[in-house]
């Protein structure tokens, strides 16, 4: 995933801990909403530590999936496990190291707002499939439906108000399908269509929930990571007093996420 000025992308297995364990359960509706038949070409962009690439591989028989993201770290996370069919490399997302129409589809997970120009992106991604092709995406819902997101960072800006800056709901406006819908629209694509994807988020305990974000990987732990002890130990306390806890500890929240696809003008698919 490329980031902006307050995040941080470089560490594979703290990524997985926070985020990577609720982006496999989406990317698992979002590769059976695509219903991609076997033997197709695909490039994941922004692909992060590689959970949307091995669910390709896994259900969609592809004849070969090349992922790209700039973080280095979380490319060699994505290697680790990957199999002989799956290529990552350390590129940029704006500027994709594939030939025109090499592909048949062009996917993307999680990253689409963190990049600096989403629209341009897309329009990258339509660049190097062929007439007909796939391109789509999901996202968060940052604004209400992604609860574990939302919940911290109202629990945030009730000890900082500062903190509304960092918020992804105001900093990410490319997470409503209306939204998606125009980006796809913008970048010349046909057939669009956006559907929700949500999924449940189960902590064994509010440690299980918490303590992903002191290890600095995405926005909200990299503002939690900064913090002073004392204002840490404030934003902890408001977000326990905020979750839901059953009888057992556990903390059950949803998470939604909004997918995007559409088509390249021509003939092909």
């Amino acid at each position: 995933m490329t980031g902006q000025r307050f995040d941080v992308w470089t560490t594979g297995a703290a990524y997985e801990r926070y985020m990577g364990r609720w982006s496999r359960l989406v990317a698992e509706e979002f590769t059976a909403w695509l219903d991609c038949p076997d033997g197709l070409r695909w490039v994941d962009v922004g692909c992060g530590t590689g959970v949307l690439s091995a669910v390709v591989t896994a259900r969609c028989a592809p004849r070969s999936v090349v992922g790209v993201d700039r973080s280095e770290g979380f490319v060699a996370s994505a290697r680790a496990t990957a199999p002989v069919s799956t290529y990552f490399t350390v590129a940029d997302a704006m500027s994709l190291p594939v030939r025109d129409e090499a592909c048949d589809v062009a996917v993307s997970g999680l990253a689409l707002n963190f990049l600096p120009a989403p629209g341009a992106a897309v329009a990258e991604m339509a660049r190097v499939v062929g007439p007909g092709g796939l391109i789509a995406a999901y996202v968060w819902d940052y604004a209400d439906g992604m609860e574990l997101i939302r919940r911290f960072w109202d629990a945030a800006i009730t000890v900082d108000a500062a903190a509304s800056a960092r918020d992804e709901a105001r900093r990410f406006p490319v997470c409503r399908p209306e939204r998606l819908r125009a980006v796809w629209a913008e970048a010349g694509l046909v057939d669009v269509s956006a559907t929700s994807v949500e999924v449940a988020t189960v902590f064994t305990d509010f440690a299980d929930l918490w303590d992903p974000f002191l290890a600095g990987q995405g926005p909200a732990p990299t503002y939690v990571s900064a913090l002073p002890p004392a204002h840490r130990d404030r934003v902890r306390d408001a977000l326990g007093a905020a979750v839901p806890g059953g009888p057992d500890g556990s903390i059950a929240l949803t998470a939604r996420a909004w997918a995007v696809s559409g088509r390249t003008a021509g003939s092909g698919g």
